[in-house]
């Protein structure tokens, strides 16, 4: 997508009739309004794959573990911020700034870097969809296999031919479908001395495996995808404000300093919120399962999994909840995983995306949408054990994390991209501090991964 730098009359009056109809709304509404890439980032996260580690990480180290929600979280907030204040402040996805700040040969190694995230994230959407089908299985709706591919089909079908609007929409409610987790850790009976104790890392282990599971929590939290696709629907967002006379994204720099104070704050709202909305189901899924499974020793190694073991322990309701819980979060992350990595190797190429323009206007990003849901719903259907396929999907991911965390403070710190709103002292920080974990973990996890297989 090219981006235009002149601001037009038009998007200034569009902008005041905005911002007055939101004015007379109530505090309730102004906040659900604000509410979405971040809200959709952060509930994507916590994926099946995510949701399988920490139930893993409840099950087998008990509370032990609960540490890691009180790190993650400034983390988190930290680096989606960054992603989505670069959107803002430059009215370009990451992928486009990739290729505005780098030479043609670091483009080339970004590129590389890139592809393999694709196949990773090809990978951890099958995995999904194989969770959406035993979730459905585990409902007796039907065969795994046949649910996968229903799903799978669908998610294409819905891609391509629906508007950003009405995907969004359809997003934000099924994001709903992780409240279910809180559900089920009031239900559980925690042990909140043995909880607190656990959050203030208390019950911390030098192990190998610990120190494995727990590269794994944070690898699962601090994503690749979650920056391009943080970066991609904000980006479509600004364009569907329609204050621009060409339609394009119009940054923050081209509004006055009200209107783009207004919409950063906005913007900090939603991914502050959806980080926390993240965190929260991960809390209840590691306090649940710990409550639940770690104290009865059951091992799990998936969702489905967690979801028949806590059946006999928590009440049938229980399990039941878990899968649906897990279902809704497969069938968003999905897409999530697809698209991210297609819009950035799009915009990367200097290709349009997006899924407001059609196939014929963004071919390469809808073949590259449509081939990785595609091979990921064929691997869904015939490959029967997933771990794998996330074992696999982890270590890509593992590696790749560091070094695209690297990319986004070069550009977050760039006074000609980023202008005003560059990082300022805690985000550069928290960012360097995330990165810092992130390679390091990066280098564990592979060193692991291949020492204990």
């Amino acid at each position: 997508m090219v981006t235009g730098t002149t601001a037009t009359p038009r998007g200034d009056d569009q902008e005041k009739r905005t911002n007055g109809e939101e004015g007379r709304k109530n505090p309730v509404a102004r906040f659900l309004k604000v509410l979405g890439p971040g809200l959709i980032t952060g509930a994507a996260d916590d994926d099946p794959s995510g949701v399988a580690t920490y139930a893993q990480a409840g099950a087998t180290y008990g509370y032990g573990m609960l540490w890691t929600v009180p790190v993650v979280l400034p983390l988190m907030m930290a680096v989606q911020e960054m992603c989505d204040r670069m959107a803002l402040a430059s009215g370009d996805s990451l992928g486009k700034l990739i290729r505005r700040k780098f030479t043609r040969g670091w483009r080339i190694a970004i590129g590389i870097l890139l592809a393999a995230l694709l196949v990773a994230n090809c990978l951890n959407l099958s995995a999904d969809l194989m969770a959406v089908g035993q979730g459905m299985e585990l409902l007796h709706a039907g065969p795994a296999a046949l649910w996968s591919a229903v799903a799978g089909a669908g998610i294409v079908v819905t891609l391509v031919f629906g508007s950003y609007d009405w995907i969004r929409r359809i997003f934000k409610w099924l994001c709903l479908a992780l409240l279910i987790y809180v559900g089920v850790l009031f239900v559980s009976q925690v042990n909140w001395p043995e909880l607190a104790a656990g959050l203030l890392g208390l019950h911390f282990q030098f192990s190998p495996a610990y120190l494995g599971l727990a590269v794994g929590v944070f690898g699962t939290s601090i994503s690749p995808y979650m920056f391009f696709w943080q970066s991609q629907e904000r980006i479509e967002e600004m364009e569907g404000e329609e204050l621009r006379a060409d339609g394009k994204a119009q940054p923050l720099s081209e509004r006055s300093r009200a209107a783009a104070k207004r919409r950063q704050l906005g913007g900090r709202v939603d991914v502050f919120t959806g980080m926390v909305f993240s965190v929260l189901v991960m809390f209840a899924i590691i306090a649940a399962t710990a409550a639940t499974l770690g104290a009865h020793h059951k091992t799990v190694t998936s969702a489905a999994d967690a979801a028949r073991a806590l059946e006999p322990i928590a009440g049938t309701y229980a399990g039941i909840f878990f899968a649906i819980g897990f279902i809704g979060s497969g069938i968003l992350a999905v897409p999530v995983l697809a698209a991210s990595g297609a819009s950035g190797m799009a915009a990367l190429l200097g290709k349009q995306w997006g899924f407001d323009d059609s196939p014929r206007k963004a071919p390469v990003f809808y073949i590259l949408l449509g081939v990785g849901i595609i091979a990921g719903t064929v691997l869904a259907i015939f490959v029967n054990n997933p771990i794998q396929l996330l074992v696999l999907s982890a270590v890509v991911n593992g590696i790749a994390a560091g070094p695209f965390l690297v990319i986004m403070m070069l550009i977050a710190r760039d006074r000609r991209i980023m202008h005003r709103y560059r990082n300022r002292a805690l985000s550069q920080f928290l960012g360097w501090i995330a990165t810092g974990i992130m390679c390091a973990g990066g280098v564990y996890g592979v060193w692991f991964t291949v020492t204990a297989g």
